[in-house]
């Protein structure tokens, strides 16, 4: 792609956003939500193979199927209430409405099975900004309307994408599906808990994005797609395997890397709020996920691709791949379970 077309194409991504996160008027966020859509959509077709083109495909309308229930919501609040404001949601349809058009926009259980087919038809480097900065937008609309949210609606949303999103993975052989389910267990984690810790699912959605953002960095390393060339990776580039097995193994949330930070604490929070039952299932439904984490580190570090070579080693061409944002995303991944007291006390 052009490069000059490449800059206005990102800076669309970010003036999009940024316009959403800087709204308070729902024509405006609705306008933010837009430019992101079709800015992303030229570097999702870009490849002009079948499969890019038919992610694309859905991918558009998917999100014009949300933005336009976004309008609608808007629209139907404005006419009953008088405010466009995004804070003065008070029509219960509208919210309804809003809230799972939202859901649909970030791909949570269950408007989610657009998801994995379309990060599935995409290259490494656009699935990463689907994955990441695409979510970034609908989670402040979310993270906005929160308090005027229906809690049964929320908690239904949060469970459904915790256990589809764990049972979805589980049976997939293709490394970009299996983190499209990743995502919408995470996202589960996330909406579960907004009603109650707004600043503990922006803590959450955070750490998300750096562990996701090492996990495909080093798959576009690696040059991987699907579970079983992983094999292959141990003997090209042990550290960077052995890294990547801790990073996958954080995703899952097991102590003491960070992602069993945001498990813990929205554990936690929802105790607190008396909701035991609630956590239990996020606690078992973190489980299933856990599962196919461990398959793909068992396939990454534990198993040898079968080959006739009797070499120890086979031959390594250096790689012209930058991996300074891999080298930090990975230690982030890995080291921040130890400052959660400090976090916590920021978050309260």
């Amino acid at each position: 792609m052009n490069p000059y077309v490449l800059a206005i194409l990102l800076s669309s991504l970010g003036i999009g956003t940024t316009l959403t996160f800087a709204s308070s008027h729902w024509l405006l966020a609705w306008m933010g939500l837009e430019i992101s859509t079709l800015a992303i959509i030229p570097l999702m077709a870009q490849q002009h193979h079948p499969r890019a083109v038919e992610a694309t495909t859905k991918y558009f309308l998917t999100q014009a199927t949300a933005a336009a229930m976004i309008l609608f919501a808007s629209t139907t609040n404005a006419w009953t209430t008088g405010e466009w404001n995004i804070q003065e949601m008070s029509n219960p349809t509208a919210l309804v409405l809003i809230t799972m058009a939202l859901a649909l926009k970030i791909g949570l259980a269950p408007v989610h099975y657009w998801l994995p087919e379309v990060l599935q038809g995409l290259d490494l480097t656009t699935g990463l900004i689907l994955s990441t900065w695409q979510k970034l937008a609908p989670f402040a609309l979310i993270y906005q309307i929160s308090p005027m949210m229906n809690p049964t609606l929320v908690i239904m949303l949060g469970l459904a994408s915790a256990i589809i999103g764990g049972w979805g993975g589980l049976n997939q052989t293709q490394l970009r599906k299996i983190l499209a389910y990743s995502s919408i267990a995470h996202l589960g984690w996330m909406m579960i808990v907004m009603q109650y810790s707004p600043n503990l699912a922006i803590l959450n959605l955070i750490l998300y994005i750096t562990m996701t953002t090492a996990t495909f960095l080093t798959f576009k390393n690696v040059a991987s797609t699907k579970l079983s060339t992983l094999a292959l990776t141990w003997s090209k580039t042990p550290m960077m395997t052995t890294m990547a097995m801790m990073t996958l193994l954080s995703l899952g949330g097991l102590p003491p890397l960070t992602g069993f930070m945001p498990k813990w604490l929205i554990l936690q929070e929802l105790t607190k709020q008396d909701l035991p039952l609630t956590a239990s299932i996020m606690a078992l439904a973190a489980l299933l996920s856990l599962f196919f984490y461990l398959r793909m580190c068992y396939a990454m570090t534990l198993t040898i691709a079968p080959n006739t070579n009797s070499n120890t080693s086979t031959w390594r061409q250096k790689s012209s791949q930058t991996t300074m944002t891999l080298s930090i995303t990975t230690t982030l991944a890995l080291t921040l379970l130890p400052i959660t007291p400090a976090i916590v006390a920021l978050a309260t």
